[in-house]
């Protein structure tokens, strides 16, 4: 088995590829890639059993063949390279040599059929998407989606999938975000819940990108095809909470201010909360909005007024400014609203501006209660 290929073409699909493999595998032959060579065609996997990725890359060969190389040390080797071919040659004593333009290496491999078969969908449903829409989707949910062990289902993204739209959720518990395209749409209903490392994975790789990804899913695997790559993932498994229920409808009180001011605001006065509550207070007066936080153990405190556009009753409402500071800075808006009912009922961020066609953002953060 033999194949040459340009040394960065390889080490940058392979970089991709390495974000599957986990530090620590309960299989060793989870710490490889499998190259599967068939003539001109070499398709590289990498796995943890939940998730499967794999790549076609164009290489010079004629030969065919399957090994497994370990995964660390191959791109360990490939950063260290200029642009150059290199020759891959699996020799009979269970190395593979890689000849560069200045000298030989030779990796112990281990047997491709020891490396797991990605999983087959039996009977998948399917839509299409432009990468950059399901990045688009993925970064502004998955920074709300929680990390409880205990409540698996919280800890990935809802997709939902209907006739005239598109919805993605996330929550926590104490904040939630739904994210809606009205301008793409299912053949079917559909609804799965994606685990956290594959979003990640595809979020990275789909940024800014223009092509189309085929998404097939059925109730247990989904899989996202796109130019030559291929990710397979396992979904979790459950039913996810009722999210529409916890979105307050009636909200009297609206607050319209510019993003950017108020975001370095509730940051500066953060700083002098409380450092485990993370506690800020607003209060709405008029046409004022006045932030404040305090740490009674330590004395610290700061207050800060800024003008905004309000109509509704004066209020105060407390909310945790982590919470707070991640959504505002995951809009891209000039100006956002925060539309509230009662104190102790659950505050409506959304962008008032700078959104595409078809795109809708919903973002709902808890209120922590305010003492004295």
């Amino acid at each position: 088995m033999k194949f040459i290929v340009s040394s960065t073409y390889l080490l940058k699909q392979l970089q991709i590829l390495g974000g599957v493999i986990n530090n620590r595998n309960t299989l060793p032959i989870l710490d490889n890639f499998l190259f599967d060579l068939n003539k001109a065609k070499l398709t590289v996997s990498a796995s943890d059993l939940e998730t499967t990725m794999s790549s076609v890359l164009k290489v010079d060969s004629d030969n065919e063949g399957t090994i497994a190389v370990p995964a660390r040390l191959l791109l360990d080797i490939l950063k260290t390279f200029p642009e150059q071919p290199l020759t891959f040659v699996v020799e009979d004593n269970n190395t593979v040599e890689i000849s560069s333009n200045h000298g030989k290496y030779a990796l112990a491999y281990a047997d491709g059929a020891e490396f797991p078969k990605a999983v087959e969908l039996a009977d998948p449903s399917s839509t299409t998407l432009i990468g950059d829409i399901l990045a688009t989707a993925i970064d502004k949910t998955i920074f709300a989606s929680g990390n409880d062990d205990l409540r698996p289902v919280m800890s990935g993204v809802f997709f939902q999938f209907s006739t005239e739209n598109l919805t993605f959720v996330a929550t926590d518990a104490h904040k939630l975000v739904k994210y809606r395209r009205d301008d793409v749409s299912a053949s079917e209903v559909a609804e799965f819940i994606m685990p956290k490392k594959p979003l990640n994975l595809l979020k990275g790789i789909l940024g800014g990108s223009e092509s189309d990804v085929l998404i097939e899913y059925n109730d247990s695997n989904a899989k996202f095809s796109f130019e030559e790559t291929v990710l397979i993932c396992r979904l979790i498994d459950g039913k996810y909470p009722n999210y529409e229920a916890v979105i307050p409808k009636e909200n009297p009180n609206k607050l319209s201010i510019s993003r950017n001011q108020f975001l370095s605001s509730v940051r500066r006065v953060a700083i002098f909360s409380n450092k485990t509550t993370h506690q800020i207070r607003l209060k709405i007066a008029g046409a004022e909005l006045n932030i404040s936080a305090e740490d009674i153990d330590y004395s610290n405190k700061a207050e800060e007024r800024l003008t905004c556009a309000y109509q509704g009753d004066d209020m105060q409402i407390g909310f945790n400014s982590r919470f707070l500071t991640e959504m505002l800075n995951n809009l891209n808006s000039d100006e956002v609203s925060l539309e509230m009912s009662l104190p102790n009922r659950a505050g409506i961020l959304t962008p008032a501006d700078g959104l595409d066609e078809g795109e809708n953002v919903t973002m709902l953060v808890m209120p922590v209660m305010l003492n004295g």
